[in-house]
This record gives C-alpha cells, sequence and structure tokens, in this order.
C-alpha cells in the first residue's frame, strides 16, 4: 500500500482512501475531526460525492495502519483509493443497501395488511394479541438488519464521543420499537403498538439514502467520465511480439502499439509511424492532429487512422489526463469559505435535535403517552443537517466537474467563491488577447548592410532562445533557406524582458528591445528608429538589432488578435468589470492592441519581477484582482492575483502557479469561467436558504404533533433531495 498509493515527502506521506459509510455532512464532519486530533496527521479533507477521504500525515508519529484503525473505531472502514475499483466498491455498497432495502420493503407490504386488519376492528378481540405478535416477528429482523447502518453509525460516533446523524434515528426506531414490545409482552388493552411506524420508517429512510447517494453519484459523474477515457490495457511490443498488458503494468520506456481507432493509453513519443489523433478531449480542436515521428501523444486521446509505435515517457500517475483527474477531484473536495457557516452548525445539530425531542415528549406526556411518543420521534426523524452540510461541496462538485467538461480546470472551491466577486481582471498580451504566434512581417536594414547576411547572424543567435520571438525569427531565416546553423555562436546570454547577447566570428551581436540597445551603449539609427515608431503604432513588435557596437537592422513582428478576444472584452466591459493590459512590450504597441479592442487601461514596458508589484498594487486600492496569462515571466502575478488564470497552452510553470487552467485554450472560457463561479456561488446562498426554511418549519410542525413519524422520514430525504437537484442545476449553465 505504501508503495503504489501512497506519494511521499521526505517523512510525510499522503494517500487518499476509500472509504465506505459515508452518507452526510456529520458524517464528513465525524471523520475529519476525528482523524485531525491524531497524531501527525497534517490534512484530513473528506470528498462527500465521491466518499474519498484525502489523508497527509507524518510517517515518524503515526502509521497508516493506526490511522484506518482509528477510523474503524468510529464505525467506518477505508481502502487505498483506485479508479478501477472504485466504481465497483461502491456498486457492491449499493448492492447491500438495495438488499437492506428489498427485505424493509417486503416487511413493510407484509406490516401494512396487519395494519389494515388492526384498524379495521382486529384490535378489540382475541386476534389483537396475535397480530401483535406477527407485527413483532416481522419488525425485528427490519429493525437490526436493515436498520443496522443506522445502529453502526451511532454505535461508532457515541465510541468516538460525538453525535452523528444516525443517533436520532436510532433512538426514534428503538423508543418505538420498544414500546410497542412492551405493549405486545403485557398484552396491555389501552396500548398500541407501532410495528407498523419501525418497518415504515426504516423503509423510507433507506429508499431516501440510496436516492441521495444514487443523486450525488451522477452530480458528479464528471471524473468518472474523464477516467473512462484510460483505456485499461495496452498493446506492449516485446521482442516484436505484441503482448496486451494492463495498464498498470506498462513501464516507462516501453514500446506500445496503437492501432487506429484505438484510444491512447499512455502519454509518450512516437517512434514510428503517421496517423492523425483526435486531441478534442485535451485541447478542444475539433480537428484530428496529424502524428509523425517525433510528436507526442496523450493518454485519452483517440487515434484515428494510421498504427503508432509510441515510447512511453510518462507514468500512469503523471500523465496529463491523469493531472486533469487529480485536478478535478481535489477541487470536488476542497471547502469553500462559506462552507464555514455549515461547518460551525452541525456539530451542535444532533444535540439540539435531542434537546427538541426531548422538550416535544415531556409537553405532550402530560396529555397523552403515545402522542408525545410519536411527535419526539418525529422531531428526531424529521430535523437533519444534510442539505445544509450538502450545500456547498455539491455545488463545487458539480461546477467542478462541469467546469471540467468544458475545459475550466479549477484547483479548489476557494477559487469559485473569489472569482465571483472580482473586480479587476488583468491581462497579458502576447499570447494571451494575442494569439501568440509571432511571426516576422518584415525586415529592414540601415544602409550598406546586407540583408541575407544580417538575417542569418540573427537567427544563428536566436536559436539558442526559447522565447517566441526567437522561434519567428529561425523560421523566418529558414523560409529564406538561410544556412545559418552551422554558425558559431559564443557567449549567449539572455535577460528576461530585455534581449540576448552573444559573440559571432568576433563580433558582438545583441537583439533586443531600444531600452536594451540602449542600456549596451548602442546609438540607435534615426531612420530605423523613425520606422519602428510607425509599426509599433499599428500594433507590431520590433526586434532592434546591433553588430558590433552599430545599429544595423529592425525585424518587425506582427501577432494577430484572437478571434474571441473582442467578444471577451465586450461583455466583461458590459458586465462593468474593470479591464487592464499588462506587457512588458513597448507602450505604442501595447495601446495599439488596446485600441483594437475598444480601450482598456494599458501598464506596458514592464520587466517579469515587476509584473506581481502591479497586481498587489490594485490588491492595495482595493480590487479583488483575476491575472489571465501564458508565460514563464506572469508566473509570480498569476501566484500573486486573487485568482490566477492560465492558457492551457502556457507553459507548466504558468500552470502550476495558476488557480484555474484553460485546457482548450481559448479566451471565452475566462467568462464562461467567472460565469460558472457566480452561478456557484448563488447555487450555495440557495441550498443553505433553502435548508434553513425546512428545518424551520417542519421542527415546529413536528414539535406540534402535526407531522406522523412516516411524513417525517418522508420529508427528510426529500429536503437533501432538494438541494442535490438543485445543485445538478449548475450544469445547464452552458446549454443554449
Amino acid at each position: 500500500v505504501q508503495q503504489e498509493f501512497t506519494t511521499c515527502s521526505g517523512d510525510v506521506r499522503d494517500i487518499h482512501l476509500l472509504v465506505e459509510g459515508i452518507h452526510c455532512a456529520a458524517c464528513v464532519w465525524l471523520i475529519e475531526r476525528g482523524l485531525n486530533r491524531a497524531a501527525g496527521v497534517q490534512l484530513a479533507e473528506v470528498n462527500l460525492a465521491g466518499k474519498r477521504l484525502h489523508l497527509r500525515w507524518d510517517n515518524r508519529q503515526s502509521k497508516l495502519s493506526d490511522l484506518i484503525r482509528a477510523l474503524s473505531r468510529i464505525g467506518y472502514s477505508a481502502v487505498p483509493y483506485d479508479p478501477e475499483t472504485a466504481e465497483g466498491s461502491i456498486q457492491k455498497t449499493n448492492r447491500a443497501m438495495l438488499f437492506r432495502l428489498f427485505f424493509a420493503g417486503f416487511a413493510a407490504m407484509n406490516m401494512m395488511w396487519i395494519a389494515i386488519a388492526l384498524y379495521s376492528g382486529a384490535n378489540q378481540d382475541e386476534f389483537r394479541s396475535f397480530f401483535h405478535w406477527v407485527a413483532l416477528v416481522l419488525a425485528t429482523p427490519t429493525l437490526f438488519y436493515s436498520g443496522y447502518p443506522f445502529y453502526r453509525g451511532a454505535l461508532g460516533g457515541l465510541r468516538a464521543g460525538h453525535l452523528t446523524m444516525d443517533l436520532p434515528i436510532a433512538l426514534g426506531l428503538s423508543v418505538t420499537y420498544a414500546y410497542s414490545v412492551y405493549v405486545t409482552l403485557t398484552n396491555n388493552q389501552h396500548g398500541e403498538v407501532f410495528f407498523d411506524t419501525v418497518t415504515n420508517l426504516t423503509f423510507v429512510i433507506l429508499i431516501g439514502r440510496y436516492l441521495e447517494g444514487m443523486f450525488r453519484h451522477q452530480a458528479v459523474s464528471a471524473t468518472k467520465r474523464l477516467m473512462e477515457l484510460q483505456p485499461r490495457v495496452a498493446l506492449v511490443m516485446r521482442e516484436g511480439i505484441e503482448q496486451m498488458t494492463p495498464i498498470r503494468g506498462v513501464m516507462l520506456g516501453d514500446q506500445v502499439l496503437i492501432k487506429p481507432g484505438y484510444t491512447v493509453p499512455v502519454d509518450g513519443v512516437v517512434l514510428e509511424g503517421h496517423s492523425a489523433v483526435d486531441e478534442s478531449m485535451l485541447s478542444g480542436e475539433s480537428l484530428p492532429v496529424s502524428k509523425r515521428v517525433g510528436a507526442t501523444v496523450s493518454a485519452g486521446t483517440v487515434n484515428t487512422s494510421g498504427a503508432l509505435l509510441v515510447e512511453v515517457r510518462t507514468q500512469l500517475n503523471d500523465t496529463t489526463l491523469s493531472k486533469i483527474i487529480q485536478l478535478v477531484e481535489e477541487a470536488q473536495s476542497s471547502k469553500a469559505p462559506i462552507q464555514r457557516l455549515a461547518d460551525t452548525i452541525v456539530p451542535w445539530f444532533v444535540l439540539v435535535t435531542m434537546i427538541c425531542a426531548a422538550t416535544t415528549f415531556f409537553i405532550w406526556n402530560s396529555q397523552d403517552f403515545e402522542i408525545a411518543l410519536m411527535a419526539a420521534t418525529s422531531v428526531l426523524i424529521i430535523t437533519c443537517p444534510c442539505a445544509l452540510g450538502m450545500a456547498t461541496p455539491m455545488s463545487i462538485a458539480v461546477a467542478s466537474g462541469l467546469g471540467a467538461k468544458h475545459g475550466i480546470l479549477v484547483k479548489n472551491g476557494l477559487v469559485l467563491e473569489t472569482l465571483s466577486k472580482v473586480t479587476h481582471f488583468v491581462f497579458d498580451k502576447t499570447g494571451t488577447l494575442t494569439e501568440g504566434k509571432m511571426s516576422v512581417a518584415q525586415m529592414k536594414c540601415a544602409a550598406g548592410q546586407d540583408d541575407e547576411a544580417i538575417l542569418g547572424v540573427a537567427a544563428a543567435v536566436e536559436r539558442y532562445s526559447e522565447h517566441g520571438v526567437a522561434h519567428a525569427i529561425t523560421a523566418y531565416a529558414e523560409e529564406r533557406q538561410q544556412s545559418f546553423r552551422d554558425t558559431v555562436v559564443n557567449d549567449f546570454h539572455a535577460t528576461a524582458g530585455l534581449g540576448v547577447a552573444a559573440n559571432v566570428a568576433g563580433r558582438r551581436i545583441l537583439l533586443g528591445s531600444a531600452a536594451w540597445l540602449k542600456q549596451c551603449g548602442i546609438t540607435l539609427d534615426a531612420q530605423l528608429h523613425l520606422h519602428a515608431q510607425t509599426f509599433e503604432a499599428d500594433g507590431m513588435s520590433c526586434v532592434y538589432m546591433a553588430q558590433s557596437e552599430q545599429h544595423v537592422a529592425l525585424i518587425v513582428l506582427a501577432d494577430r488578435l484572437r478571434s474571441d478576444a473582442q467578444q471577451m472584452v465586450d461583455e466583461m466591459r458590459t458586465a462593468g468589470i474593470k479591464m487592464t493590459l499588462l506587457s512588458g512590450d513597448r507602450r505604442p504597441v501595447a495601446e495599439a492592441i488596446a485600441k483594437q479592442l475598444g480601450g482598456m487601461e494599458v501598464i506596458a514596458e514592464v520587466l517579469p519581477q515587476d509584473k506581481d508589484r502591479v497586481i498587489q498594487q490594485l490588491q492595495n486600492e482595493g480590487a479583488i484582482v483575476a491575472m489571465v496569462g501564458d508565460g514563464v515571466n506572469d508566473a509570480p502575478a498569476l501566484i500573486r492575483a486573487d485568482v490566477g488564470i492560465a492558457l492551457g497552452s502556457g507553459t507548466d510553470v504558468s500552470v502550476e502557479s495558476a488557480d484555474i487552467v484553460l485546457m482548450h485554450n481559448e479566451l471565452n472560457k475566462v467568462l464562461q469561467a467567472t460565469q460558472l463561479s457566480r452561478r456557484t456561488l448563488r447555487t450555495i446562498k440557495q441550498n443553505i436558504g433553502l435548508s434553513f426554511v425546512y428545518n424551520a418549519i417542519m421542527v415546529p410542525l413536528a414539535m406540534m404533533a402535526q407531522v406522523t413519524p412516516l411524513a417525517a422520514a418522508i420529508t427528510m430525504p426529500i429536503s437533501s433531495l432538494v438541494v442535490i437537484g438543485n445543485a445538478a442545476r449548475i450544469r445547464t449553465l452552458f446549454k443554449k
């Protein structure tokens, strides 16, 4: 277990466990509270929808076996979470509940005939005692077999020193059963038996719990759909022979054959073959992408035409698909700040329920014992914090799943709540508002310079850089059939946000901004600088080149606006959201882009290390800031912002630094993410309101003896189902 399912960081261990027996918010509270008190436990978070426990602990202070035993002492069993077996475990639990449910249903149907007989007059003659004993025979196994989950949960909580929501149910059933047994054994002619109430309550509550679990599972089915994208087996080539191998048995360096129509099982590099791969799951690109030797492929994508031989480069747990699933699961199990209200109320809910039931019994007992008994039982059954406890996690779970389906990966619930309150969006320019695909529009050289020679030297230097500008220059040189790759380049050095420097054939070469050349003591050519101002006013970027301390050329680069940038900016402007364009490019270029978008505040010529200072300044002015970017130099600003949003085309550093990742590389997803966050927060507030209204109406009615125990058992799960149904409505957000 330690090796296969646990991740280690020194002595700190981290594992996800599948916990059986979780059915309500009180269970979540009990498990988290119980484990957080254990020695060495640093984190214990329960995902109610998925019945999963995220556990992090110091292995020097506690072993995993000790923590699992501590969990079992409070009434819950746990096994390591494995996506392949989790579904089977959930189905097994559901089958066990169905057996209990069917048994209770059978008893309830037969009990109905007995109740009809007793209410029809049989309770007045010699058959009264006979029917009471038959009812006892039916109710006893129903209570202790079908009602076993209630007693297990109640006793587990009491052993841990906590009151669970199973306790009022178990108490209500036990008291009603005990009084009915007393009447039956003593043959009391004045008392009534309520065995039908016991069986009907058990049956109805089990139905409610089964429906809750089923609807919860369906509401957060996005994770299941993602898991289904991962093939269970792969065709591994060993000594020229195809071997069908379980996906967990595929190792790094193995060669996997992917036939046409098959789903790619691993992340790797194509060694042989040519095909087109459907990557819509990851990139949102509707057309298949051509794959040749040297191209990368990702697990979960679909090979459409030719066969591919792929070398495995990433372990199963580190594939892009696995990371997406992990992000969604972490978001679904996270807690938003608004949930603090529910977490504060739930621990006291059971105690208040017991007090209300006792008060009801004593008030009504002075008039009629049986009315007092039924009213108190109704109070015990009808009061439930489940709806309140599920108000937030269900909404976040559904929203996270919907976001993942549309390429919006939300890392935790806090982000959704914060994004709904954002008042100021800051956009990076290159690769965010623009396509980020720089291309050389033209090149101008100073008088007396050889254009082809200058371009060859520029490309030779830029091939050592990873910047998008460098790729544009080298691609332009290749289009012009320049042979620059054999040119010897020495002492290459890049200065982030300014430019690069190197030595070529004894000559010092500089490429970068005008400020970079000035900083290096180069005097700008007046004519070239005049041209640069004209191009920058049209939204083009210019790279200045110096050779042997002389400004010799100007390379003009063009980058088009994204097709969806205008619509997104217009809709945000209509919504009254402030926007700022933040760029390291020259101010005329940035202002030209802002002008094309209808105008917005521009902060230009900002060095990478200063971007987070701009964000901090906006925050100091009272703004709640979201930063949208895609480059390495955006990472500090993404971390500093209240919400960091990274486009999926961005670098790994940027994605890791972001709170939301837009996998489909579409800018309109920023607006969709904002809409999703606002809808989620509104739904959470609605659910909390519904749960309060339910308890405010039904508890007083039960205390007034206006609600029977059976009616209480019916309305209790309905309140939870209403919350689940309302949360599920979030899935309709993007439907047209």
